[in-house]
């Protein structure tokens, strides 16, 4: 599913629901489901999704209608994303540390 473009700071879940075209029970019942969804709530207790929460529910909408995953299935999956995402980032910190002492290393010898 493509998203269109995002250009509000919040979302109702009327709104989300809308753009997904599932029930507004649905996003409820999978912020229950999925820890990494979980949307600000104004004053009168009612849901606001950021773009991220957004982004979060287009992975779900993917693995759970669009591949068939489970939900079980579906939260594992996320789970194990993010923490190749984890390790990838600090692989990547790794490394641009490696980069700045070569390049220190580089200039102390010019």
């Amino acid at each position: 599913m493509q998203l269109p473009e995002l250009t509000k700071l919040y979302y109702t879940i009327g709104e989300v629901s809308d753009l997904f075209e599932v029930a507004p029970s649905v996003i409820r019942y999978w912020e229950s489901e999925f820890p990494q969804l979980r949307p600000g709530k104004n004053n009168k207790g009612e849901r606001k999704y950021t773009a991220k929460d957004i982004e979060i529910i287009a992975d779900i909408y993917h693995l759970v209608k669009e591949k068939g995953f489970k939900i079980e299935g579906a939260r594992k999956e996320l789970e194990t994303r993010k923490k190749i995402q984890k390790e990838n980032n600090a692989l990547l910190q790794h490394l641009k540390n490696i980069r700045r002492k070569a390049v220190d290393l580089r200039n102390t010898l010019d």
